[in-house]
């Protein structure tokens, strides 16, 4: 999970991205028992016809909204640990925040000698509940500057 292995996608990619979405993401709305989708690779003369997991198909799906929207994609299994920088990068943050989280136990993490390793599931539950516990703030903020007549 290195920088260095992120690759935006080309204007290209973005739009065949943007094309392959707008194709597939009615699929899930079918009522059709059938989750079947017949994949033909450019330059391919035989396509491919498998069945996925719904699950599998909606991550497809935001993949592919996500390079249309220009951005990189990673994906990191849950039972992931990361190094400092990489999960300082997936929050956001600066390594030396990150490290103050730690440091103040509001992060769990192992020790791997003297490098701390952080569990991508762990990560991704801080963000949630960080993310949940500024929505709160911000709704209170919002109620306050309304109570007040503020024009919010």
């Amino acid at each position: 999970m290195r920088a260095s292995n992120v690759k935006l996608p080309t204007p290209k990619t973005s739009e065949e991205a943007k094309l392959a979405l707008r194709a597939l993401s009615t699929l899930p709305k079918r009522k059709a028992a059938s989750r079947t989708v017949r994949v033909q690779p450019d330059g391919e003369e035989h396509a491919v016809s498998v069945t996925v997991p719904r699950e599998a198909f909606e991550l497809f799906l935001e993949i592919l909204g996500q390079m249309a929207n220009g951005n990189a994609v990673t994906i990191v299994p849950v039972h992931a640990e990361l190094t400092t920088q990489q999960a300082a990068d997936m929050l956001n943050v600066s390594r030396p925040f990150l490290i103050s989280l730690l440091d103040e136990y509001k992060l769990p993490f192992r020790l791997v000698g003297t490098h701390r390793r952080i569990k991508a599931a762990d990560l991704a539950a801080y963000k949630q509940n960080d993310d949940e516990r500024r929505k709160a703030l911000l709704d209170e903020l919002t109620a306050e500057a309304e109570k007040h007549g503020l024009g919010y």
